[in-house]
């Protein structure tokens, strides 16, 4: 995107390819986990970027777009890198198996969304609501609720001999 790679960018596509692989760690061979990390790597980098700008969600971590884009496609790849053609141990029919996983990831991810709403409903009702007051926005949550900031204003770097002038050891110049 930028033309360099990123230590970030490393570590999340890491990410990435473990939580895919985590649903067939015992079924796939390593061509298998290979390929759904690689296949993980890039969808994932699509929904952490493009796709959250375009809905708009706010996933600050990236939770959804690699754990759970992640987790959903390595549990379907599955059906795929678990035959023995890609070296794994499955003996159902990749068309058979991948039918088996992707019910399995859509019901797990619709029944999750479900859980999901309701106990923030539940949270949100015993809790007068889920959202803090618009002050508490514009203020900042450490001051608001704690009365403290953690997070001050960026102070503008200095050199070692101007912290040592302003500590009353010596003279700045310029």
């Amino acid at each position: 995107e930028r033309g360099k790679t990123s230590l970030l960018g490393i570590c999340t596509g890491s990410i990435a390819g473990l939580a895919a692989v985590t649903p067939a760690a015992g079924s796939v061979g390593p061509l298998g986990a290979l390929l759904i990390g690689a296949c993980s790597g890039v969808i994932c980098r699509v929904f952490s970027t493009t796709v959250k700008e375009k809905f708009g969600y706010d996933d600050s971590l990236d939770v959804f777009g690699v754990h759970g884009v992640g987790g959903f496609l390595g549990t379907i790849l599955l059906g795929v890198f678990g035959n023995p053609m890609f070296g794994g141990f499955l003996t159902t029919s990749i068309v058979a198996q991948t039918s088996i996983q992707t019910f399995a990831a859509v019901t797990t991810a619709a029944y999750t969304a479900v859980a999901s709403y309701l106990c923030l409903k539940v949270v949100g009702v015993i809790t007068g609501g889920i959202r803090v007051p618009e002050e508490g926005e514009d203020l900042g949550l450490d001051e608001w609720c704690h009365g403290e900031i953690c997070y001050g204003p960026a102070v503008p770097s200095m050199s070692s001999m101007e912290i040592d002038a302003m500590m009353g050891g010596g003279t700045a110049t310029a």
